[in-house]
């Protein structure tokens, strides 16, 4: 448990982090901020009328990037869905910012958990460390 911590801690920290996805045979990355530990799970949110939502409903498999302090971190897992409401209402109050676009009710936020996931922490001075969850 304690290194799924560090794994969210660092997203926290770097505050951006970039998601890559599959669209057919293209790659699609773009800037994301959310993060959260429920459950012993590592949570990210959008929205499900958002592309990127219809594109980890087509092909789960995808990537992070992260970045701080000279040192990134990769995640490579699978995105499940999961509407339960308590952990949308959790990442609501960790990131008040997103109650002006969201509501644990309003049918259109998602929140997806990884599973199978390979977190790997890298420099160009340090040896990585693999981490999976």
């Amino acid at each position: 448990m304690d290194n799924i911590k560090r794994v969210c801690s660092f997203l926290d920290e770097a505050q951006t982090y970039y998601l890559a996805t599959v669209e057919g045979n293209q790659p699609r990355v773009r800037a994301f901020g959310t993060a959260l530990l429920y459950s012993g799970r590592l949570y990210i949110q959008t929205g499900k009328v958002k592309e990127v939502s219809k594109q980890i409903s087509a092909n789960p498999k995808v990537e992070i990037c992260a970045f701080k302090d000279g040192k990134w971190l990769r995640i490579a897992g699978e995105l499940v869905n999961d509407d339960d409401r308590d952990v949308k209402v959790a990442m609501l109050e960790k990131m008040p910012s997103l109650k002006a676009m969201y509501d644990p009710d309003d049918g259109n936020m998602q929140m997806l958990y990884f599973k199978n996931a390979t977190a790997t922490f890298s420099s160009f001075t340090e040896a990585p460390e693999t981490i999976n969850f």
